[in-house]
């Protein structure tokens, strides 16, 4: 039996080639499974064999996407692999959106089957489910053992040309992909016996989910702005001259704080944006136009406001991942509400 020959990819990280700091190694290959490789290689059938690993850096695929894409499906094609396996990626916004990009890449360029892992909030889950296979993962990590062996699964299937089952039946993101099957009972027959089961309170499987939102109920008006204190926030990018805590320009992992007391404007010397998802040059030129300090500081000087709060907070919304961005906020409300913030405006781009 001829051998099936795999290409995993893989960041900087599970590459073991460093972490943050390495996140912007530009793309390079090793023959033979690397980390979560090896696991991947046993979860395998035998006639399938990692003959080589791409890695790049998170940064570096991100800020620089289509070099780095041609650069790594070279590396790829230089194996004339039968498949291609990404990540898993998890909830790492950045290396899921690489990992997508990598698996559409090599199918409409190599042509061949590929496949990646990711979590359900992962912003490359939803860039990149209805072109892409994209098995089920945990949010992190610690769920490797059961992540490896459903991409196996599904990457076996693939190679082989097997049948692909439905996404509850082999665990990946569903497709939009509708299929005509034969079913026992009529549509009108099952959907009266939904109803039935949801009215008893009995457990019961809807054949089209809906999505689901969440749902934040509104605070109540400040009473009076003129002694209210007000914070700015924004996912714009704004960050001083040189972005110090070097915040990612798109699937952001951190956010920055820093102090305006005694700023009165934005200028162009010493504040820029770190976002990559719009056009940074009005922003560059003025950042007040994304976050309004000078005329905040006008209200404030007019008495409209009682006060603007001597902190800013800002990120990267392009990207992000939900779980990351509610993480954001409940540190930064935390902070806020310890200060004695009334009332927060929260712009964007």
């Amino acid at each position: 039996m001829a051998e099936i020959r795999v290409v995993h990819y893989l960041n900087q990280f599970f590459g073991q080639i460093g972490g943050e700091e390495k996140a912007d190694i530009a793309p390079l290959k090793q023959d033979g499974p690397v980390g979560p490789g090896l696991a991947l290689q046993q979860a395998l059938d035998p006639d399938m064999k990692i003959v080589g690993t791409v890695i790049c850096g998170d940064s570096y695929f991100n800020e620089n996407t289509e070099t780095a894409l041609n650069e790594i499906i070279e590396m790829i094609a230089g194996y004339k692999p039968d498949i291609v396996v990404a990540g898993p990626g998890f909830n790492a916004g950045r290396y899921g959106m690489a990992c997508g990009a990598v698996c559409k890449a090599v199918q409409e360029r190599l042509n061949i089957p590929a496949l990646t892992g990711l979590y359900e909030e992962n912003p490359g889950t939803d860039m990149y489910k209805k072109e892409v296979y994209i098995v089920k993962t945990g949010n992190s990590a610690a769920q490797m053992r059961k992540a490896i062996p459903a991409m196996a699964k599904l990457a076996v299937k693939l190679a082989k040309g097997q049948p692909i089952g439905s996404p509850d039946e082999e665990g990946y993101f569903a497709k939009g992909i509708r299929k005509n099957v034969f079913h026992e009972k009529r549509g009108s027959t099952r959907a009266v016996d939904m109803l039935v089961a949801k009215l008893k309170g009995e457990p019961f499987k809807t054949e089209y989910p809906m999505p689901v939102f969440d749902r934040v109920k509104p605070r109540p008006a400040v009473k009076d702005l003129s002694k209210a204190k007000i914070a700015l926030v924004t996912s714009g990018g704004i960050v001083p001259k040189g972005n110090p805590d070097r915040i990612e320009s798109s699937s952001a992992s951190k956010y920055g704080k820093y102090d305006i007391t005694g700023v009165n404007d934005l200028t162009a010397e010493t504040y820029e944006t770190a976002h990559g998802g719009y056009d940074p040059v009005y922003a560059n030129q003025d950042a007040d136009r994304v976050l309004p300090v000078d005329v905040l500081r006008e209200m404030e000087k007019e008495g409209i406001i009682g006060s603007l709060h001597n902190v800013f907070y800002t990120t990267v919304g392009n990207g992000t991942s939900v779980a990351n961005s509610k993480k954001f906020a409940h540190e930064i409300a935390l902070e806020l509400k310890e200060a004695g913030v009334d009332a927060i405006i929260l712009t964007s781009t």
